[in-house]
């Protein structure tokens, strides 16, 4: 894991299929949105390099924080409808 300097890494949702827009709740207290799906690779990507091809332009997703907290190992992300 750590491949992109991400904040996040998680397991089970597939977040670059969210709509923008989408809220989810990390742990009891974090709330984010989904602002963006992927991000355009630059030319010196290092897992472009090494492995050929990069996800970032498919899969990376960014979000701003809605409310803040502390997320720890284990806490349970749910994603919010409506």
């Amino acid at each position: 894991y750590g491949d992109f300097a991400e904040n996040l890494t998680i397991e089970g949702i597939v977040l670059h299929q969210l709509p923008l827009g989408t809220k989810l709740k990390v742990g009891e207290n974090v709330l984010l949105e989904v602002t963006q799906i992927g991000k355009e690779c630059h030319s010196d990507c290092e897992v472009r390099k090494k492995i050929g091809d990069c996800v970032m332009p498919r899969e990376g997703i960014f979000a701003r924080v809605l409310k803040g907290g502390k997320v720890k190992v284990g806490d349970d992300i749910e994603v919010l409808t409506g």
